[in-house]
């Protein structure tokens, strides 16, 4: 099972991320070298995408001081498996969420968020935004949305599993991202709701980013 949901991650993470490594292989091609037709070459040329960033790990109890805990074990069982691959270039970001082991045939929502992963629901601190929204918790839809903020909602199969994939243009990198957090469902994008998936089931910390400190917990959003 591990395997599996490690090579998919991987599979979908390299289609994901086809368009902007094309366009980086392009900017730097050498002078003279031909762009194949109906291909639009970048203004100039971008940095090669960093490393990708892989993390597979099994849900533990919310006390237990893992990196993957489940604040559900009825929605999130003990023993459920989540993977994560994401890979970060000058412009964008591509990012792959695989779940595996959890309820069957039911929606979920998920977010890269700010905080490492901590006992309390809450600790994982607010999503992850490229505009941060001056009024936290942001439910505003200029800056709650999936170009603005990284989202990863996924319905689940027969057997519980799934998998979630999300690109937007600008690095992750640059910005404080420790753990992708899975909630109660669906992510909304209604004004005064936006960003909105109900409480917080699981986390699992992922080191998208170098950035330091930690920002105080919010409200569940």
């Amino acid at each position: 099972m591990r395997r599996l949901a490690v090579a998919s991650a991987f599979a979908i993470l390299v289609l994901a991320t086809l368009p902007v490594l094309a366009g980086q292989a392009f900017a730097a091609a050498p002078a003279g070298t031909a762009v194949p037709a109906g291909t639009a070459a970048p203004a100039r040329a971008a940095a090669a995408p960093d490393p990708p960033v892989l993390v597979s790990e099994t849900f533990e109890p919310a006390d237990s001081g893992a990196s993957a805990l489940t604040y559900n074990q009825r929605l999130v069982p003990v023993g459920a498996r989540v993977t994560v691959a994401s890979v970060s270039a000058q412009h964008a970001t591509a990012t792959l969420l695989a779940v595996n082991g959890l309820v069957p045939d039911r929606h979920y929502g998920a977010h890269v968020h700010m905080n490492r992963c901590g006992r309390a629901p809450d600790d994982s601190g607010p999503h992850t935004q490229w505009r941060a929204d001056p009024v936290q918790p942001s439910v505003n839809p200029k800056y709650a949305n999936p170009h603005n903020e990284i989202w990863l909602d996924f319905t689940t199969d027969r057997d519980g599993n799934a998998v979630a994939a999300s690109e937007v243009r600008w690095p992750v990198e640059k910005k404080m991202a420790r753990s992708v957090v899975i909630h109660d469902h669906g992510t909304s994008s209604a004004p005064g709701h936006a960003g909105e998936a109900g409480n917080r089931l699981a986390c699992v910390d992922v080191d998208f980013s170098h950035a330091g400190g930690q920002v105080p917990g919010v409200s569940m959003r």
